[in-house]
């Protein structure tokens, strides 16, 4: 049986008080929209349909490639969403699921479960319920004495008695594809809202002689939907809490893994230790053996095995195996740490190699060079790359030493093997076995205390 999928992802979400459109919000690193799309294609489905609307191209940009895209005009309800993707949908044969694009919690084998459900019931359609400790604002489900469906009641339209029940609807439904754009033309918006409602289909249904069935999910948490600031806070609570125990079934430690912030693609390897107050977004991957410690930052970057990482931020950058930074160093965009390396503390790095066991111990600086293998760089070095016009890169080759407090003027090549003299500056190539001595000779001025006016005061004598 064919599988086809719509999300709905037309409304604007005022209560967010936001320009982002509220779909696109993230929750540990991904729009929540997008957790919803990459969990459907998950199951393999023949066609995800998105319902957009306002902030449309946006959406549209975001799910290239993952998703076809219905537009809905004015925001009329849900049913009005789905019929929209009638002139994708209404001709396939099979059965859709319809899924709102601000429920990032739901996961694939949730969808799969509801999907294997409702054809094994062979039921018209199927609601994805929970059950929920406080059902205020959620849609019930009423069900007759054997426990059929026999409808869903929204929040505003419910009775005393209806209001009562815990069983609520989680948005999610799962439909015979032909019959739902068939009945969705019979929905009218005879409601305290106004609108046309999806959930009607399921009255239709029943009162046309099919089966309509409900599927209950052992987790309420994953049925949360995102409709404000808070909502947000709290689905990311619960991601993160979902992320952090995978990793640890996979054999990462984390020494306090509610104040551990690892995004949804991050991977991680075995044996590394994540301490606690640690941020790690994007599309990092980390090694195994490694050590993050209280403080880190990591965005977007590779990280080899057996690497220590000291209370520094890195981003967009790579550290091969073996290598180690900080307390309190930065690596920018396109920085690359060779095996064997060392980083210490108050060190940044911006687009510039480090080479193989090459030391940078403290205080420096080091933008646009590419730097080889055994290099000792001194204390307080600056690679100064900025003219106020254009960016220049310098070369310093294998073995060489810096001394502390240089100032290395780029473009310049320092070959290998050569020295340059504590506290130069260096505005021109060093060949190898050179020493470069680049300041000042020292000069003592004598008796120069004395023309100073602050000699006759006596609080300095």
């Amino acid at each position: 049986m064919k599988k086809f999928v719509v999300v709905l992802a037309a409304g604007k979400g005022t209560r967010m008080k936001s320009k982002l459109y509220k779909v696109l919000h993230k929750v540990c690193g991904k729009a929540m929209v997008e957790h919803v799309v990459d969990n459907a294609k998950g199951m393999n489905p023949e066609k995800i349909v998105t319902i957009v609307g306002t902030g449309a191209e946006d959406v549209k940009h975001l799910l290239e490639g993952k998703s076809e895209f219905a537009f809905q005009e004015k925001q009329l309800g849900t049913g009005h969403a789905v019929l929209t993707a009638a002139p994708i949908l209404e001709q396939e044969t099979g059965s859709t699921m319809v899924v709102t694009g601000d429920t990032p919690l739901f996961t694939t084998e949730t969808f799969e479960n509801l999907f294997k459900y409702h054809q094994e019931k062979e039921n018209a359609a199927t609601v994805l319920t929970a059950e929920a400790p406080n059902p205020f604002g959620y849609g019930r489900i009423i069900r007759d004495e054997q426990g059929n469906v026999l409808r869903i009641v929204e929040q505003k339209d419910g009775k005393p008695e209806e209001l009562k029940v815990k069983e609520i609807n989680t948005g999610v439904f799962c439909f015979d594809n032909k019959k739902l754009f068939e009945a969705l033309k019979k929905v009218t918006n005879h409601n305290a809202q106004g609108e046309y409602y999806l959930t009607d289909v399921l009255e239709i249904l029943r009162n046309s002689g099919e089966r309509v069935g409900a599927y209950k999910m052992p987790d309420f948490s994953q049925s949360l939907g995102v409709n404000d600031r808070i909502a947000l806070a709290k689905a990311t609570k619960i991601m993160q809490r979902r992320i952090n125990e995978e990793h640890m079934r996979n054999g990462v430690t984390f020494i306090d893994p509610d104040t551990a912030y690892i995004d949804s693609d991050v991977k991680i390897g075995n044996d590394t230790v994540i301490e606690g107050n640690v941020v790690i977004k994007g599309k990092t991957v980390i090694g195994n053996e490694c050590v993050i410690t209280s403080g880190s930052r990591i965005v977007d970057s590779k990280i080899g095995n057996n690497v220590t990482v000291t209370s520094s931020t890195i981003q967009e950058s790579v550290m091969h195996d073996n290598t180690d930074i900080g307390p309190n160093s930065h690596l920018r965009p396109n920085a690359e740490i060779m095996s064997g390396a060392h980083i210490g503390n108050f060190v940044e790095i911006k687009k510039a190699q480090i080479g193989e066991n090459t030391k940078v111990g403290h205080l420096t600086y080091i933008g646009d060079a590419t730097l080889g293998k055994d290099i000792n760089v001194g204390c307080g070095v600056i690679f100064s790359n900025y003219d106020g016009v254009k960016k220049f890169h310098s070369n310093v080759g294998d073995h060489a030493f810096i001394g502390a407090g240089s100032t290395i003027i780029n473009p310049i090549n320092v070959a290998d093997h050569s020295f340059i003299a504590a506290d130069s500056t260096i505005t021109k190539d060093v060949n190898r076995y050179e020493m470069a001595i680049a300041r000042g000779r020292q000069v003592n001025k004598e008796d120069y205390w004395h023309k100073l006016p602050l000699s006759k005061d006596k609080d300095w004598e």
